[in-house]
């Protein structure tokens, strides 16, 4: 049945004073029937006379006129929409490297340019119907975030493991004369789409600017899970100090050329290659923040603001873990922060035994490396460990290993933090506050 079922109605909203109820189905609004969420935005975004067509559990169909102030909300949520699957065989692609037995979503692959729009997902546009393109025009969905590897139409067949798929210029080119803001990205295997074609890449996306706004180059992910997948080529610490050398001042002339920041290098190259990140202000509004680029940076930024005005907070002692390619910056800040506020939290670099220790980002430790990490050490009053290692809202790492086990194998308290400088502030003040209260001796 087609529209969008409701999953809850806010209390004293207009919809619930017209008696609508989680379980309903949203059919239609002023007779346009709802595909997905993003219908149902359009159609009721700018509306303030509104006809909503709703379908009872019992298949009865009411029909409500809705008057409301500008911009009041109708206080209707929706299920997520189950994502469109990828058809690509990417060379890279990260979800054929995982070990088998984690967590079923992890190995669904999405390719939904509705998500792209609604969360900033990246899509290559590879199993885009013409259907879909005019709508995304149509509804104005903008800005995008684009999947290019290379404008080569073959380089990009073989990168994508697919024949016969949409030349990818001329779909941004359409997108562009729509109005369509786009944000695009390179996976650089090295061999492949670097050099040359990295340079067609480059030039024909800044060909399209200001519809293309941003252009992050970042590295493959390897895995020690690959099988029986192409050989590909790592970048290491020498190719990645040499990629900073020749791309670093081409960023730079690309921004003088276009007025603005464009082509953005990953952090991660800057980390592996040990080589001094551009300022803060190189990178813009931050358009390529949730893509790995500008986060160091920012980081080293907020934690000078923080070191400004951390105060004391007692003789403490803690453990906070990370990722092997965040331990230098993180550990610089707790050591200053040490001096701020006379606690010590001592970083420790978690290696990735789940995917192999060539991935080094936070965001993919497990549990149980933790464990290995933390074996035989002191962890101090308690382990300090950040958010971005969790399953949102559940409290899981990637092997399903879960807070309380952590803290029940470690025999000591385990707190979360936002992955922030004033995220590890305040859970370091946390820590002090219950080590101070443990210490206490309880009143007779």
């Amino acid at each position: 049945m087609s529209g969008l079922v409701i999953e809850t109605v806010a209390p004293g909203s207009i919809s619930e004073e017209m008696g609508v109820e989680p379980g309903d189905r949203l059919v239609a609004v002023n007779h346009h029937p709802l595909r997905d969420l993003i219908d149902y935005s359009y159609h009721t975004a700018a509306a303030d006379e509104l006809l909503l067509e709703v379908a009872k559990p019992d298949g009865e169909i009411w029909e409500l006129e809705i008057e409301r102030e500008p911009g009041e909300p109708l206080g209707l949520t929706f299920p997520a929409p189950e994502p469109a699957r990828c058809r690509n065989n990417c060379v890279f692609c990260f979800v054929h490297q995982l070990p088998r037995g984690l967590r079923k979503p992890l190995y669904v692959k999405d390719e939904d340019y509705r998500l792209s729009f609604l969360n900033g997902n990246y899509v290559t546009l590879a199993n885009l119907k013409a259907s879909e393109l005019a709508r995304i025009i149509d509804q104005r969905l903008s800005p995008l975030y684009i999947s290019v590897h290379a404008t080569n139409p073959a380089l990009r067949e073989q990168l994508l493991g697919r024949r016969g798929i949409p030349a990818i210029l001329d779909q941004l080119r359409d997108l562009a004369d729509g109005r369509i803001g786009m944000h695009t990205q390179v996976v650089l295997c090295p061999g492949l789409n670097d050099g040359l074609e990295l340079e067609r890449t480059v030039d024909d996306l800044a060909g399209l600017y200001p519809a293309v706004q941003s252009l992050a180059v970042v590295p493959l992910g390897l895995t020690r899970h690959r099988g029986r997948l192409p050989q590909l080529k790592p970048v290491d610490a020498d190719y990645a100090r040499d990629f900073v050398t020749t791309w670093g001042p081409r960023a730079k002339a690309l921004k003088k050329r276009l007025g603005e920041p464009f082509l953005f290098l990953a952090d991660e190259f800057y980390l592996k290659g040990n080589v001094p990140f551009p300022p803060l202000r190189e990178y813009g509004d931050l358009p390529q923040i949730e893509n790995g680029v500008g986060m160091v940076p920012l980081f080293q930024r907020d934690a000078a603001q923080v070191l400004r005005t951390a105060r004391p907070v007692g003789d403490v002692r803690g453990t906070l873990v990370t990722g092997v390619s965040a331990v230098g910056f993180v550990g610089e800040f707790l050591a200053r922060l040490r001096e701020r506020t006379g606690a010590e939290i001592v970083p420790v670099a978690v290696e990735n035994r789940l995917f192999g220790a060539s991935v080094t980002v936070s965001g993919l430790v497990a549990g149980n490396d933790i464990m290995a990490a933390l074996e035989g050490r002191e962890i101090g009053a308690g382990l300090l460990v950040p958010d971005v290692m969790l399953k949102e809202g559940e409290g899981l790492f990637l092997d399903d290993v879960s807070l309380e086990e952590l803290q029940r194998r470690l025999g000591r308290p385990v707190l979360t933090f936002d992955c922030t400088p004033r995220g590890c502030y305040r859970a370091l003040r946390r820590l002090a506050r219950l080590a101070a209260k443990l210490s206490t001796p309880a009143s007779p």
